[in-house]
């Protein structure tokens, strides 16, 4: 028996978690079993395991274990842009999401470009975060020899990070020796954001009166997405880089990527973002700004086609590119209005509702948000539910329902485009390296995630 003097956040860092008759979804199956955790880690799964001991029980009848879901894109804004959001705070959201890791972005202020600055993130996330964390390695045109040094942290940091069309920042990198220095040295992981700053620059031009949000998938339009990330793939193809194209948006990418081989094979790897998965350029008529993002929603003809990729495996992973801003700076007329918006509190539950709708299986989703990043990145032992891994996993009640509001709300930013809509499930509990970070509502503030590592 537990001593009842001692709290319940206490009893679940102090002694193992036994999660009974759990539905579990993992590596494509569907198993009723007990899973016994004890410190960190997943210590044995089996049908009908019985603690020894003083033991957290939680009855999961009815309810689904998945893996954690692994964010490999958000923006966290710490440093110096702390009035759009923090470590701490977002990372309060995403367990509350079951978003159980997460890997941010170097646009912060001062941008992550040297090592340095990139320790002093760990730092920050060591002492704050409620998920585990790893940051990417910024570069800017002038920073070549110091993002070579990261080679030496391979297993260390997710990877490095290349702004190849400008947007929240001033990280741009349009050398092209920079550009061929970074792809034929790096031996991380190159992540890219692919948008042709001459296409709009030109697209621009077109529209220089351009006075609401209708207008951002105009000037940030197809070919300004296809000519960089072509451009991102062929530099990749000649020098056998290991690529990683972030927030693919439209058709006429998909052509550059391929389906023919399995993911641990593909050099050349893709993600897709919930919001170009659910929103299209309609949308804009009414959210506007709040939906106003790098790179912008399409037009409806891309979504379908983003959804066959995703599902016939051309797209590896679904995250968040989550970014938040304050609901003053939205408000701002379109062309002052920052790009970006918040998601990761919500993107589980989003897919979760596709699985009601019967647009993709809860096991695809378990895939592309926890199986496929956990390969993409060679992180070390987490991204599914086995035995002797970190216990990264998320209870969700499919019969419930998440209303979303002002009240729970966790993002610092305050906002989300989905107040006012019901999630069709319910995260119940998200376990973070062995502890409980979220429980019915309740995000545990004594809970610290780990600093991941890669098997590089």
């Amino acid at each position: 028996m537990v001593d009842l003097q001692i709290s319940r956040d206490e009893v679940s860092n102090m002694f193992p978690i036994l999660i009974k008759n759990a539905t579990i979804i993992n590596e494509g199956q569907r198993l009723i079993k007990d899973v016994l955790i004890k410190g960190n880690l997943i210590e044995r799964i089996d049908n009908n395991i019985q603690p020894a001991g003083n033991c957290r029980e939680i009855d999961a009848g009815g309810l689904y274990l998945i893996p954690g879901v692994i964010d490999d894109q958000v923006h966290f804004r710490e440093p110096g842009l702390t009035q759009k959001a923090t470590i701490a705070t977002e990372a309060r959201a995403a367990v509350a999401g079951g978003t159980t890791t997460f890997m941010e972005m170097p646009n912060t202020n001062p941008p992550a470009l040297t090592q340095e600055l990139l320790e002093m993130k760990y730092a920050i996330a060591a002492a704050t975060s409620a998920a585990n964390y790893s940051f990417f390695m910024g570069v800017s045109n002038s920073n070549a020899d110091e993002v070579l040094r990261t080679n030496d942290k391979k297993n260390l940091v997710c990877g490095v990070k290349i702004f190849m069309g400008s947007s929240t920042g001033d990280m741009l990198v349009d050398n092209s020796l920079t550009l061929s220095k970074i792809f034929s040295e790096s031996e991380l992981l190159i992540a890219t954001h692919c948008e042709d700053e001459n296409v709009i620059n030109a697209n621009k031009a077109k529209y220089p009166d351009a006075d609401n949000a209708s207008y951002h998938p105009l000037i940030r339009n197809v070919d300004a997405c296809f000519q960089s990330s072509l451009y991102a793939v062929q530099l990749a193809k000649k020098y056998n880089t290991r690529l990683h194209i972030l927030h693919i948006s439209t058709a006429k990418e998909l052509q550059l990527f391929t389906n023919m081989l399995p993911l641990s094979e593909k050099r050349i790897t893709s993600e897709v973002c919930v919001h170009h998965l659910h929103f299209t350029a309609d949308d804009y008529a009414q959210f506007g700004n709040l939906i106003k993002c790098n790179p912008a929603i399409k037009g409806p003809e891309n979504k379908p086609e983003l959804w066959k990729a995703l599902l016939d495996d051309r797209l590896d992973i679904i995250a968040t590119d989550h970014a938040p801003h304050t609901w003053e700076e939205k408000q701002q007329p379109y062309q002052k209005a920052p790009s970006g918006v918040p998601l990761v509190q919500h993107s589980l539950l989003l897919m979760l509702e596709y699985v009601k709708q019967g647009a993709i299986s809860m096991e695809k989703v378990v895939e592309k948000m926890c199986h496929a990043p956990a390969q993409c990145f060679q992180i070390e032992r987490r991204g599914y539910i086995r035995e002797g891994y970190f216990a990264d996993v998320v209870l969700v009640d499919m019969n419930d329902n998440t209303p979303v509001n002002k009240s729970n709300i966790l993002y610092k930013c305050g906002w989300s485009p989905f107040e006012g809509h019901e999630f069709p499930a319910a995260v119940k509990y998200t376990i973070v390296s062995g502890q409980i970070a979220y429980e019915n509502g309740t995000v545990n503030d004594t809970v610290r995630g780990q600093r991941i590592t890669f098997n590089r």
